[in-house]
């Protein structure tokens, strides 16, 4: 039996309903290509809950309401490709907005304050979901990338004016940056087994492939522009770092509740501070040493 209320609160029941019942496929879907029993089990149980919230809402509404198929496949495509912590945490923020929209329906609709408890719990439960193999191995994605951006950023700004060449800037950064790849990758394995760890390949891969990653996208502009347009491509690749600087810090203040300002603005002014002091580094070691390429 469908029961009345506010045409400001059915508005608001309808948009949960529509969440719910979206977010309970995207759980579900989530469930089936996760590794990991106890992952598995609580998605299905977050699955069920959503499923049954939507079920409540339907008291009122009257409607059987259809999942948003679109973000039912990006939040199920993220979970894919960047790993299910990240896509349902990053679903899961958009809960702590719909807060107010609670308050709102309690005077009137008694089953919300028990809906809103187990939206709570849903946080709580996810935290407990965070033995996600790539977000272990974080910290040696952390290492490669942040050592690629400072070392690479000032090898390329000091090659940049040293040489003003883009191909030879590329040529020259490309082997700096595969001859710091094995370095870094060949410490990280040599470093985690001194530890004692049994993961040491595994960490030293995560380390490897997170800085080479990072010295193509860094090298990309100076071989799309033309071979004078060195200040260009300088330019480029700044803006490249700090994108990849805000893409990553971002993933993991979702993915492991960290602040996103702080730790951006410090990689941030660390690699482009490092890149401006070799950018003059460049300039001087071209002047005293009088060398013209």
């Amino acid at each position: 039996m469908r029961k009345e209320v506010s045409a400001q609160a059915m508005s608001i029941i309808k948009m949960m309903q529509k969440n719910e019942c979206t977010e309970g496929v995207i759980y579900g879907k989530v469930a089936k290509f996760v590794k990991g029993e106890n992952n598995k089990q609580t998605l299905l149980r977050l699955s069920m809950e959503e499923k049954a919230h939507c079920q409540i809402w339907k008291i009122y509404t009257g409607i059987d309401m259809k999942p948003n198929r679109l973000k039912v496949f990006w939040y199920t495509f993220m979970a894919w490709i960047l790993g299910f912590t990240f896509a349902v945490k990053l679903m899961e923020c958009g809960e702590e907005g719909a807060q107010k929209k609670y308050e709102i329906l309690a005077k009137e609709v008694e089953e919300s304050i028990q809906i809103r408890q187990q939206e709570e719990e849903h946080e709580q439960a996810l935290l407990a979901m965070l033995d996600e193999e790539r977000l272990k191995y974080v910290g040696s994605m952390v290492l490669g990338l942040s050592d690629a951006l400072v070392e690479l950023t000032g090898s390329l700004a000091g090659f940049t004016f040293a040489l003003q060449n883009t191909r030879l800037i590329a040529l020259s950064g490309l082997i700096v940056g595969i001859s710091a790849t094995f370095s870094m990758a060949s410490s990280e394995f040599l470093s985690a087994k001194s530890e004692g760890r049994t993961d040491a390949m595994k960490s030293c891969l995560y380390t490897g492939v997170a800085y080479l990653i990072t010295v193509v996208l860094l090298i990309l502009p100076y071989l799309l522009f033309g071979v004078t347009q060195y200040i260009p491509a300088l330019i480029c690749m700044l803006g490249i770092i700090v994108v990849i600087i805000a893409a990553f810090t971002y993933y993991t203040s979702v993915a492991k509740n960290q602040p996103f300002g702080s730790r951006f603005a410090e990689m941030a002014v660390i690699s482009i501070g490092v890149a401006v002091v070799s950018f003059f580094v460049g300039i001087l070691a071209k002047k005293f040493l009088g060398i013209d390429v």
